[in-house]
Protein backbone atom coordinates (compact mmCIF):
# COMPACT_ATOMS: atom_id res chain seq x y z
CA UNK A 1 0.00 0.00 0.00
CA UNK A 2 2.42 2.30 0.56
CA UNK A 3 4.96 1.72 -2.29
CA UNK A 4 1.25 2.48 -4.10
CA UNK A 5 0.81 5.39 -2.20
CA UNK A 6 4.23 6.97 -3.11
CA UNK A 7 4.11 6.06 -6.65
CA UNK A 8 0.59 7.39 -7.05
CA UNK A 9 2.36 11.11 -5.46
CA UNK A 10 4.77 10.61 -8.24
CA UNK A 11 2.72 10.43 -10.71
CA UNK A 12 0.65 13.61 -9.33
CA UNK A 13 3.65 15.40 -9.14
CA UNK A 14 5.49 14.81 -13.20
CA UNK A 15 2.25 15.73 -14.11
CA UNK A 16 1.76 19.43 -12.23
CA UNK A 17 4.89 19.99 -13.41
CA UNK A 18 3.86 18.82 -16.72
CA UNK A 19 0.92 20.99 -16.82
CA UNK A 20 3.23 23.99 -15.23
CA UNK A 21 5.85 23.23 -18.26
CA UNK A 22 3.48 23.42 -20.86
CA UNK A 23 1.84 26.42 -19.58
CA UNK A 24 5.23 28.66 -19.85
CA UNK A 25 6.43 27.24 -22.50
CA UNK A 26 2.75 28.83 -24.43
CA UNK A 27 3.43 32.02 -22.68
CA UNK A 28 6.95 32.04 -24.07
CA UNK A 29 6.17 31.47 -27.62
CA UNK A 30 2.97 34.11 -27.61
CA UNK A 31 5.15 36.90 -25.87
CA UNK A 32 7.98 36.71 -28.06
CA UNK A 33 9.16 40.41 -29.19
CA UNK A 34 8.90 40.92 -32.95
CA UNK A 35 12.04 42.58 -34.46
CA UNK A 36 11.66 47.10 -34.64
CA UNK A 37 11.60 48.07 -37.98
CA UNK A 38 13.38 50.38 -39.13
CA UNK A 39 12.45 52.69 -41.91
CA UNK A 40 15.27 54.74 -44.30
CA UNK A 41 13.95 56.84 -46.32
CA UNK A 42 15.23 59.70 -48.25
CA UNK A 43 11.96 61.28 -49.46
CA UNK A 44 8.60 61.56 -47.62
CA UNK A 45 5.29 60.47 -49.05
CA UNK A 46 4.01 62.88 -46.88
CA UNK A 47 6.40 65.47 -46.78
CA UNK A 48 8.68 66.57 -50.11
CA UNK A 49 12.32 66.69 -50.02
CA UNK A 50 12.35 66.03 -46.21
CA UNK A 51 14.50 62.89 -44.58
CA UNK A 52 13.22 60.51 -42.16
CA UNK A 53 13.84 60.37 -38.52
CA UNK A 54 16.33 57.67 -38.64
CA UNK A 55 18.31 59.02 -41.40
CA UNK A 56 18.23 62.64 -39.87
CA UNK A 57 19.75 60.91 -36.56
CA UNK A 58 22.19 58.98 -38.78
CA UNK A 59 23.33 62.23 -39.99
CA UNK A 60 23.92 63.78 -37.13
CA UNK A 61 25.81 60.97 -35.65
CA UNK A 62 27.77 61.27 -38.71
CA UNK A 63 28.40 65.30 -38.28
CA UNK A 64 29.16 64.87 -34.76
CA UNK A 65 31.92 62.39 -35.49
CA UNK A 66 33.17 64.76 -37.74
CA UNK A 67 32.53 68.04 -35.91
CA UNK A 68 36.67 68.28 -35.35
CA UNK A 69 37.75 67.77 -38.82
CA UNK A 70 34.71 71.22 -39.49
CA UNK A 71 35.67 72.88 -36.41
CA UNK A 72 39.48 72.97 -37.62
CA UNK A 73 39.38 73.75 -41.05
CA UNK A 74 35.82 75.95 -41.63
CA UNK A 75 35.26 78.34 -38.52
CA UNK A 76 38.40 81.18 -37.03
CA UNK A 77 39.59 78.05 -34.00
CA UNK A 78 42.74 77.07 -36.32
CA UNK A 79 43.84 80.99 -36.18
CA UNK A 80 42.84 81.72 -32.23
CA UNK A 81 44.70 77.69 -30.99
CA UNK A 82 47.67 78.43 -33.16
CA UNK A 83 48.24 82.24 -31.82
CA UNK A 84 48.32 80.56 -28.79
CA UNK A 85 50.52 78.52 -28.88
CA UNK A 86 53.00 80.54 -29.66
CA UNK A 87 52.00 83.02 -27.41
CA UNK A 88 52.99 80.37 -24.45
CA UNK A 89 56.20 78.94 -26.45
CA UNK A 90 57.29 82.64 -26.57
CA UNK A 91 56.92 83.10 -22.79
CA UNK A 92 58.40 80.35 -22.28
CA UNK A 93 56.10 78.67 -19.33
CA UNK A 94 55.85 75.50 -21.56
CA UNK A 95 52.65 73.86 -19.80
CA UNK A 96 51.27 76.86 -18.49
CA UNK A 97 48.16 77.57 -19.21
CA UNK A 98 47.21 73.85 -19.50
CA UNK A 99 46.32 72.69 -23.07
CA UNK A 100 43.27 72.07 -21.85
CA UNK A 101 42.86 76.07 -20.95
CA UNK A 102 44.32 77.25 -24.12
CA UNK A 103 41.68 74.71 -26.24
CA UNK A 104 38.64 75.74 -24.43
CA UNK A 105 39.65 79.46 -24.64
CA UNK A 106 40.18 78.95 -28.01
CA UNK A 107 37.14 77.17 -28.53
CA UNK A 108 34.67 80.13 -26.69
CA UNK A 109 36.68 82.86 -28.45
CA UNK A 110 35.62 80.48 -32.22
CA UNK A 111 31.56 80.52 -30.97
CA UNK A 112 31.99 84.06 -30.39
CA UNK A 113 33.34 85.20 -33.37
CA UNK A 114 31.00 82.58 -35.72
CA UNK A 115 27.95 83.17 -34.05
CA UNK A 116 26.88 85.38 -36.91
CA UNK A 117 27.89 82.51 -39.24
CA UNK A 118 26.12 80.06 -37.05
CA UNK A 119 23.06 82.52 -36.22
CA UNK A 120 22.56 82.32 -40.34
CA UNK A 121 22.80 78.71 -40.69
CA UNK A 122 19.61 78.58 -37.61
CA UNK A 123 17.59 80.84 -38.95
CA UNK A 124 17.97 80.55 -42.45
CA UNK A 125 18.24 76.55 -43.08
CA UNK A 126 17.57 75.23 -39.93
CA UNK A 127 13.85 76.33 -39.36
CA UNK A 128 12.69 76.54 -42.15
CA UNK A 129 13.61 73.02 -42.73
CA UNK A 130 11.85 71.78 -39.57
CA UNK A 131 8.95 74.27 -40.82
CA UNK A 132 8.71 72.04 -43.85
CA UNK A 133 8.99 75.23 -46.25
CA UNK A 134 12.05 73.99 -47.66
CA UNK A 135 13.82 70.65 -48.24
CA UNK A 136 17.05 69.08 -47.02
CA UNK A 137 19.20 70.08 -50.40
CA UNK A 138 17.94 73.60 -49.81
CA UNK A 139 19.00 73.67 -46.37
CA UNK A 140 22.73 72.23 -47.57
CA UNK A 141 23.20 74.27 -49.89
CA UNK A 142 21.97 77.39 -47.54
CA UNK A 143 24.69 75.97 -44.52
CA UNK A 144 27.18 75.97 -47.27
CA UNK A 145 26.60 79.53 -48.52
CA UNK A 146 26.96 80.75 -45.07
CA UNK A 147 30.52 79.33 -44.38
CA UNK A 148 31.37 80.03 -47.97
CA UNK A 149 31.02 83.79 -47.49
CA UNK A 150 32.64 83.65 -44.53
CA UNK A 151 35.95 81.74 -45.57
CA UNK A 152 35.70 84.09 -48.75
CA UNK A 153 35.70 87.49 -46.72
CA UNK A 154 38.45 86.22 -44.64
CA UNK A 155 40.87 85.31 -47.68
CA UNK A 156 39.89 88.31 -49.59
CA UNK A 157 40.62 90.59 -46.47
CA UNK A 158 44.34 89.30 -45.74
CA UNK A 159 44.78 88.89 -49.66
CA UNK A 160 45.28 85.48 -49.79
CA UNK A 161 43.34 84.63 -52.80
CA UNK A 162 46.54 83.16 -54.53
CA UNK A 163 46.04 79.89 -52.03
CA UNK A 164 43.05 79.56 -54.25
CA UNK A 165 44.45 79.78 -57.51
CA UNK A 166 47.40 77.61 -56.81
CA UNK A 167 44.54 74.97 -56.08
CA UNK A 168 42.48 75.53 -58.29
CA UNK A 169 45.81 74.87 -61.12
CA UNK A 170 46.58 72.23 -59.44
CA UNK A 171 43.43 70.42 -59.85
CA UNK A 172 43.16 72.12 -63.85
CA UNK A 173 40.55 74.19 -62.97
CA UNK A 174 40.16 77.84 -64.92
CA UNK A 175 38.37 80.02 -61.92
CA UNK A 176 38.29 83.88 -62.73
CA UNK A 177 36.90 84.88 -60.05
CA UNK A 178 37.27 83.72 -56.46
CA UNK A 179 33.32 84.16 -55.75
CA UNK A 180 33.29 80.59 -58.58
CA UNK A 181 35.29 78.84 -56.10
CA UNK A 182 33.77 75.33 -55.79
CA UNK A 183 33.62 74.69 -52.16
CA UNK A 184 35.91 71.58 -51.70
CA UNK A 185 38.98 73.43 -52.86
CA UNK A 186 37.72 76.93 -50.71
CA UNK A 187 38.17 74.42 -47.92
CA UNK A 188 42.04 73.94 -47.86
CA UNK A 189 42.81 77.19 -49.82
CA UNK A 190 40.74 78.83 -46.33
CA UNK A 191 42.81 76.63 -43.86
CA UNK A 192 46.30 77.18 -45.66
CA UNK A 193 45.11 81.39 -44.97
CA UNK A 194 44.32 80.67 -41.86
CA UNK A 195 47.97 79.08 -40.98
CA UNK A 196 49.66 81.82 -43.30
CA UNK A 197 47.91 84.75 -40.87
CA UNK A 198 48.67 82.59 -37.52
CA UNK A 199 52.09 82.72 -38.66
CA UNK A 200 52.58 86.69 -39.24
CA UNK A 201 50.79 87.57 -36.18
CA UNK A 202 53.18 84.43 -34.43
CA UNK A 203 56.19 85.80 -35.52
CA UNK A 204 55.35 89.62 -34.41
CA UNK A 205 54.49 88.66 -31.00
CA UNK A 206 57.94 86.09 -30.60
CA UNK A 207 59.87 89.53 -31.91
CA UNK A 208 59.88 91.38 -28.27
CA UNK A 209 60.24 88.28 -25.95
CA UNK A 210 63.23 87.16 -28.40
CA UNK A 211 64.51 90.87 -27.32
CA UNK A 212 63.96 90.43 -23.94
CA UNK A 213 66.03 86.85 -23.71
CA UNK A 214 68.99 88.14 -26.24
CA UNK A 215 69.27 91.51 -23.54
CA UNK A 216 69.25 89.35 -20.98
CA UNK A 217 71.71 86.42 -22.36
CA UNK A 218 74.26 89.26 -22.99
CA UNK A 219 73.92 90.88 -19.11
CA UNK A 220 74.87 87.42 -18.21
CA UNK A 221 77.67 86.84 -20.47
CA UNK A 222 79.36 90.26 -19.29
CA UNK A 223 78.81 89.35 -16.04
CA UNK A 224 80.77 86.28 -16.51
CA UNK A 225 77.37 83.89 -15.20
CA UNK A 226 77.90 81.34 -17.90
CA UNK A 227 76.49 78.74 -16.47
CA UNK A 228 73.51 80.50 -15.38
CA UNK A 229 70.51 79.62 -18.34
CA UNK A 230 69.75 82.75 -19.89
CA UNK A 231 65.82 81.41 -20.15
CA UNK A 232 65.64 80.96 -16.39
CA UNK A 233 66.48 84.84 -15.64
CA UNK A 234 64.08 86.11 -18.73
CA UNK A 235 60.99 84.07 -17.75
CA UNK A 236 59.80 86.57 -14.87
CA UNK A 237 61.06 89.47 -16.65
CA UNK A 238 58.88 88.19 -19.53
CA UNK A 239 55.55 87.02 -17.53
CA UNK A 240 55.66 90.85 -15.85
CA UNK A 241 56.43 92.71 -18.79
CA UNK A 242 53.87 90.68 -20.21
CA UNK A 243 50.98 91.23 -17.14
CA UNK A 244 52.14 95.10 -17.41
CA UNK A 245 51.27 95.85 -20.99
CA UNK A 246 48.13 94.02 -20.26
CA UNK A 247 48.79 91.62 -22.67
CA UNK A 248 46.31 88.67 -22.41
CA UNK A 249 43.78 91.68 -23.39
CA UNK A 250 45.78 92.80 -26.56
CA UNK A 251 45.78 89.33 -27.55
CA UNK A 252 42.42 88.33 -27.51
CA UNK A 253 41.50 92.01 -29.36
CA UNK A 254 44.03 91.82 -31.95
CA UNK A 255 42.71 87.85 -32.50
CA UNK A 256 38.86 88.92 -32.62
CA UNK A 257 39.75 92.42 -34.57
CA UNK A 258 41.54 90.06 -37.60
CA UNK A 259 38.27 88.44 -38.19
CA UNK A 260 36.01 91.20 -37.74
CA UNK A 261 38.35 93.75 -39.71
CA UNK A 262 38.11 96.15 -36.59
Amino acid sequence: MKKIKKKSRIIKILFVLGIFVSITSLSFTQQTPTPPLIDIQINNNEVPNQLSPTLTILLLVTVLSLAPGFLMLITSFTRIVIVLGFVRQAIGTRQSPPNQVMLALALFLTIMIMFPVFNGVYQKAVIPYNEGEIGYQEALEITKGEFKTFMLTQIVAHKNEDNIYMLSSAMNLNISNVEETPFHILVPAFAISELEIAFKMSILIYLPFIIIDMVVASILLSMGMIMIPPVLISLPFKIMIFVMVNGWDLLVSGLVKSFTGG
